[in-house]
């Protein structure tokens, strides 16, 4: 029978197999903490590293270059690009 979810509980549920299980309480005894505070740590430094490159464009020496070279020396604007704005400049 599915649980339903209440707001202001700050608990997570999670099934693992009993080897994965294993491993990590022999880490948690090797760390002399418990099984949560081992679990958040670890699980947050993932999550932070997960949105730190998921929010960082890393170039490499030529397109940074490129990309300056573009900022300071824009290129004339296309015909898309004029239409575009023109087609700004039309709405309310």
């Amino acid at each position: 029978m599915p649980r339903t979810m209440i707001r202001d509980n700050n608990r997570m549920a999670l099934r693992i197999r009993p080897d994965d299980k294993a491993t990590l309480m022999r880490a948690v005894a090797l760390e002399n903490t418990d099984l949560t505070d081992f679990v958040v740590k670890n699980a947050l430094k993932a999550a932070k590293a997960v949105i730190d490159q998921s929010e960082r464009v890393k170039l490499s020496e030529r397109d940074s270059l490129r990309v300056l070279e573009l900022l300071e020396n824009p290129p004339a604007p296309n015909s898309k690009l004029l239409a575009a704005a023109q087609a700004m400049q039309t709405l309310p």
